[in-house]
C-alpha cells in the first residue's frame, strides 16, 4: 500500500542548531543522517558507516555525552567531534513524585518552552510517558492539555532525549561494554507516546525518535513496546504501520458522532466509520496483535449500557482491547468521573462480548501527572495569574 501524504499544519520546528553555541547535536539524527552530517564534519567517507555505529553505541547504548569519554575513537577524532558537535538533550527543570511512585518531570526545550513527561513504575514494567508538541492543537474538551494552545511540533532530539532524560533520572545507563538489559529487568521499558499533542501531526519527528529508540544497538525497545495514541488523524494510520510499525493506541470516547464530536472535535473531519475503517488494516499492515481503544468515563456523558453495546457493535472485526479510564479531573473541567459501579457495569458489558475491558488505575493524580491532565507549569501559573486578576477586575 502507497504511503498517505503527510498531514501538514503551519507549526514552527525549532533548527537543530539552537542553543548548542553553533555546534550540531547528533541526537535525534537517523543512523542515515547521522552518517552525512559526519561526513560533511570532515569524517572521511570511507571510515563513516565504523564511525556511526561507534557513537550510536556511546550515545544510545551507554548514554554517554561527552566524546571525551568514547575510549573506542583516536584523542584526534574526539578532539574534531568535540569543535563541531554536541550531545545534547532537554533539560529537566524540575521532578515531582507522587505517593504511588509516579515521577513527573518538567522539561525545557529550545526556545525556553517545556513539556511535561511521566513515568508510571509498575510491578512488572515501567513505562515512560512522552511528549510529541507543546500544547496541542486538538482542543479535546475534557483534557486539561487540550485548554493550552499548540506552540510547536517537537524535533527528533526532544522526543527521543525524553527517554534519554528518563534514564538518567533513574540511573539505567548500563556500564560501556555492558549490553542493554544484561543486569536484569529494565525500569523504562515500555514507551507511550500519550503525553503532550498528537503524535501524528509531528509524524516525521515522532517516526524518527521512534526508530532510534527501537535499535537495536542502542536503547533497544521492541516496536511491541512502544504505543503510539491518536486521536484519529485518518490518512496518517497505514503510514505509522508501514514507517513505524508500533502498537497504535485510539483516543474514541464516544460511541456516536454527535458525542465525539464534542469531545474529540477531529471527529468533525474524521468521524468515526472513517476512523474505523482505517483501524481494520492496521493490525495485519504493522504486524501488531491488536489496537487498543482508549475510553475515558464520563458520568451521564458516554457511560450508559447501551454506549457500551454500540462500543462492541462497533468494534466487531478489530483485533482489539478497550482501556477503560475514569475521568482524571483538573481546575475548571467540565466533567466528572463516572461512578464505580457504572464503570464497573460498563467494563462487564465489553468483557462478556469477548473483549479485554481493564479499568485503568489512576496514577500520579496528587502531581497532576494522570492521564488528559498534563500542562506544562508555567501555562498553569500564567492561567492561574490571569484568573486572580480577572477576578481583581470584576470585585472594582
Amino acid at each position: 500500500m502507497q504511503a498517505s501524504a503527510p498531514i501538514t499544519q503551519d507549526v514552527m520546528t525549532i533548527p537543530r542548531k539552537t542553543d548548542t553555541g553553533g555546534k550540531t547535536n547528533l541526537v535525534g539524527l537517523t543512523r542515515e543522517q547521522l552518517r552525512d552530517t559526519l561526513i560533511a564534519g570532515g569524517t572521511p567517507e570511507k571510515q563513516a558507516k565504523m564511525r556511526v555505529n561507534q557513537i550510536w553505541q556511546w550515545i544510545y547504548q551507554w548514554g554517554v555525552r561527552d566524546f571525551a569519554e568514547m575510549t573506542n575513537l583516536s584523542k584526534a577524532y574526539r578532539a574534531e567531534l568535540d569543535e563541531k558537535f554536541t550531545v545534547s538533550i532537554p533539560e529537566m527543570v524540575s521532578k515531582q513524585v507522587s505517593a504511588d511512585g509516579t515521577r513527573k518531570y518538567l522539561v525545557r526545550i529550545a526556545g525556553g518552552h517545556e513539556v511535561e513527561v511521566v513515568y508510571i513504575p509498575e510491578t512488572d514494567r515501567g513505562t515512560l510517558c512522552v511528549s510529541s508538541q507543546v500544547g496541542c492543537t486538538l482542543t479535546c474538551s475534557f483534557c486539561h492539555t487540550g485548554t493550552q494552545k499548540l506552540v510547536r511540533n517537537l524535533t527528533a532530539a526532544e522526543i527521543v532525549g525524553q527517554i534519554m532524560m528518563a534514564r538518567d533520572d533513574l540511573g539505567e545507563w548500563p556500564e560501556p561494554g555492558v549490553g542493554t538489559g544484561e543486569s536484569g529487568p529494565r525500569l523504562l521499558s515500555n514507551i507511550v507516546l500519550m503525553g503532550m499533542g498528537e503524535p501524528l501531526y509531528n509524524f516525521e519527528n515522532v517516526r524518527d525518535a521512534m526508530k532510534i529508540a527501537m535499535d537495536g544497538e542502542g536503547i533497544s525497545l521492541s516496536r511491541r513496546r512502544i504505543t503510539l495514541s491518536t486521536s484519529g488523524v485518518v490518512p496518517e494510520i497505514a503510514r505509522t504501520a508501514e514507517e513505524i510499525g508500533c502498537m497504535l493506541a485510539v483516543s474514541f470516547h464516544a460511541t456516536t458522532d454527535e458525542v465525539r464530536d464534542k469531545l474529540v472535535p477531529i471527529n468533525k473531519r474524521w468521524n468515526i466509520a472513517e476512523l474505523l475503517e482505517a483501524l481494520k488494516a492496521y493490525p495485519k499492515l504493522s504486524n501488531s496483535e491488536r489496537i487498543t481503544f482508549e475510553y475515558v468515563m464520563l458520568k451521564d456523558v458516554n457511560d450508559t449500557d447501551s454506549d457500551a453495546r454500540r462500543l462492541v457493535k462497533l468494534i466487531q472485526g478489530i483485533p482489539a482491547k478497550i482501556n477503560l479510564i475514569p475521568f482524571n479531573e483538573w481546575p475548571g473541567s467540565p466533567y466528572q468521573r463516572s461512578d464505580w459501579d457504572r464503570i464497573e457495569a460498563f467494563a462487564d458489558i465489553i468483557y462478556k462480548a469477548g473483549y479485554a475491558s481493564p479499568i485503568r488505575t489512576p496514577r500520579g493524580e496528587d502531581i497532576m501527572a494522570a492521564c488528559g491532565q498534563l500542562k506544562s507549569a508555567t501555562e498553569r501559573a500564567r492561567k492561574s495569574r490571569a484568573q486572580i486578576e480577572a477576578e481583581v477586575n470584576q470585585g472594582e
